[in-house]
């Protein structure tokens, strides 16, 4: 048995962080992984797909043409050198990680599936190491629903599709959220039909209406279909094709496709751990519940990432990370509920969001305030040729502090940040209003915005 300071079990966003910062402060590290160094972030999820993004984006502009003063020219994508480049840029990311823990002096990357022996001891193999601080970073995987005749088709899932090196004629879409979305656009914008299959009412289902119908909006005019209100799917095999059985009460009773992607979700990689040879267990969701400090209920065991469902997000996974160093070694208090949420979609154009929706503000009860603007009111916009969209800030009316605040628009993804300092300080949007921004850009009308504010009714 070989002893250690700490075992990190995955190395995803949190791990390699994690055993930089204890390494370097003396500690003796073993960091298991059973695939790829990395994790999501770099093998699966933002890499990769913020890759295929960009290619997509440079085909559907160049097919614009006539709309900026040049002739359009056809575009035909090659998948396979799509995904060469895809590639390329994942291993040099994945091997930067690896070289990078390579070169911890304590540090050791071993290679195999964990699971518990014991509240301090972890199995990898045949072998059996032991530290008195296990931090468990296992990540997530795509979940399979158990959709009837699931079991009779192929199936693509957000991690296999990457592979694909020939377009599908007809990609049917099931899951109408962030993951589903950003392949919809994508692959429409690479040449396949494509139709998107939501089982409630409407896309996004945790967005404003507004910004939801806006998201479908700018969808279907790309020429996606989009199937809402589907609560009966059932998949079948049809003449070498996939039949998506849908039950809509408006539209076609089934989608006929070459290709379906499941993007309905993702499951915590927690059923292999053996938790209860540690005295742990996951909840129904197969996380594994934590603190404020991401303890879990056994001393000396943390969960961060995608595994302790207070996050899903490589940012957020990060941030588990700095919580738990700083903690641990700089005697600090850090919390989980310091942070405060902030996410994008990163369809064209993006959807950026922080804080609270405008649904949640109204069921917060309290006096707000709301300002608004289209992005037809934009000067960046309007000189990119791309107004679709909108911005929208909301403020307490006593306090004048900024609650929230979405950017769905062009380059909403960067602008959305200049919330953020104001909203940790706890600043009033004064702050803002007051601030000189760049002139022209997006990021320039928040201020505006703040500046035009009207009672939330």
């Amino acid at each position: 048995m070989e002893e250690f300071d700490a075992i990190i079990v995955g190395a995803g966003q949190a791990g390699p962080s994690l055993a930089g910062r204890l390494t370097e402060a003396g500690w003796t590290v073993a960091l298991v992984e059973k695939d790829l160094v990395g994790g999501t972030c770099v093998n699966t999820g933002c890499t990769p797909t913020k890759a295929m993004v960009a290619s997509a984006k440079a085909a559907h502009t160049a097919r614009q043409g006539a709309a900026y003063g040049f002739d359009p020219v056809k575009i035909e994508v090659d998948l396979k050198k799509v995904k060469a480049r895809k590639d390329a840029i994942v291993e040099k990311s994945r091997d930067g990680v690896t070289s990078w823990l390579a070169g911890m002096p304590g540090g050791r990357l071993i290679r195999g599936a964990a699971s518990f022996a014991s509240a301090t001891q972890i199995r990898v193999g045949d072998e059996t190491l032991s530290a008195k601080h296990i931090f468990l970073n296992a990540g997530a995987r795509p979940r399979i629903p158990d959709f009837p005749g699931i079991e009779l088709v192929p199936y693509l899932t957000s991690t296999t599709i990457l592979d694909l090196e020939e377009l599908p004629s007809h990609l049917i879409v099931v899951g109408g959220s962030y993951v589903g979305l950003e392949f919809a656009q994508m692959f429409r914008r690479f040449g396949a039909e494509v139709t998107v299959v939501e089982r409630s009412g409407k896309l996004l289902g945790h967005e404003d209406d507004d910004v939801a119908q806006g998201v479908r909006d700018a969808l279907e005019a790309e020429g996606i279909v989009i199937r809402t209100e589907a609560e009966c799917i059932r998949l079948e095999s049809r003449n070498e094709q996939i039949a998506v059985h849908l039950s809509c009460g408006n539209g076609a009773p089934e989608a006929i496709g070459s290709h379906v992607l499941l993007a309905v979700g993702r499951q915590p990689n927690t059923d292999t751990l053996a938790l209860e040879r540690a005295g742990l267990a996951a909840n129904s969701y197969g996380f594994i519940e934590v603190d404020d400090q991401l303890r879990t209920p056994v001393a000396g065991i943390w969960a961060l990432g995608d595994c302790n469902g207070r996050g899903a997000f490589t940012h957020t996974s990060y941030n588990d990370f700095e919580i738990v160093a700083a903690n641990l070694l700089d005697d600090a208090n850090r919390r989980v509920t310091d942070r405060i949420p902030v996410s994008a979609l990163y369809i064209d154009p993006p959807l950026a969001r922080v804080g609270m929706n405008e649904r949640q503000v109204r069921e917060r009860g309290r006096p707000a305030m709301i300002g608004y603007r289209p992005m037809t009111k934009v000067s960046r916009a309007i000189e990119k040729g791309e107004t679709h969209g909108f911005m929208k800030v909301l403020t307490d009316a006593e306090t004048g502090h900024i609650l929230g605040g979405t950017v769905f628009g062009v380059g909403g993804d960067e602008a959305i940040h200049c919330l953020l300092p104001a909203m940790y300080a706890r600043q009033p949007f004064s702050l803002m209003t007051h601030s000189v921004h760049i002139h022209p850009t997006v990021a320039e009308l928040i201020p505006t915005v703040f500046g035009e504010l009207k009672p939330l009714t």
